[in-house]
């Protein structure tokens, strides 16, 4: 099943002052959620972030939340547990759900599979999910593909999405792949 543009909403699960620092090659998770995001927006895919309690982690990097139409404060590590992010979810007829987030093994995984458990299919942005430690963002990939949620790249993602290089926005995507 490939990724459809006009049933994706985009979701970027805590990226949050206090957490990026310890994750393992956050400069390049974080890089790569920037640029998804930039794609999203390129293309009209909404965007929403999460932060989990950011009284005690942060807010979300600032670049990274000016990308998103809204940001939802939890306290529950699965998103979509909550009432604030659960009637977003439900306030638009889209079938799939693209997440990219940290830490992988936590907040990012329990929110995929709660998302999974509602009946949305969802994809996953490997290359911009994080976690402190590398074996955890292994376990988290290879738990969520048993589970049934497509394990992506963020290439994928956008070939996905554009379809054909002849859609008007191929050549600003372009500069985003390079």
């Amino acid at each position: 099943m490939l990724l459809e543009l006009n049933q994706s909403r985009l979701v970027l699960v805590d990226y949050q002052a206090r957490l990026m620092p310890v994750i393992d090659r956050a400069d390049d998770r974080l890089a790569q959620a920037i640029k998804l995001a930039q794609l999203a927006q390129l293309l009209g895919v909404e965007t929403v972030g999460t932060e989990q309690n950011p009284a005690g982690l942060g807010a979300n990097d600032a670049r990274l939340k000016a990308l998103c139409s809204q940001t939802f404060e939890k306290t529950h590590f699965a998103a979509f547990r909550q009432s604030e992010p659960q009637r977003w979810l439900s306030s638009a007829d889209k079938s799939q759900l693209v997440l990219a987030g940290c830490e992988a093994h936590v907040c990012l995984l329990q929110t995929a599979l709660s998302a999974l458990e509602l009946g949305y299919r969802v994809g996953v942005v490997e290359d911009a999910c994080g976690s402190r430690r590398a074996s955890d963002h292994l376990s988290a990939m290879n738990r969520l593909r048993q589970a049934g949620v497509q394990v992506v790249s963020f290439e994928m993602v956008a070939f996905e999405w554009l379809r054909d290089c002849e859609h008007p926005k191929f050549r600003a995507a372009l500069a985003l792949l390079r």
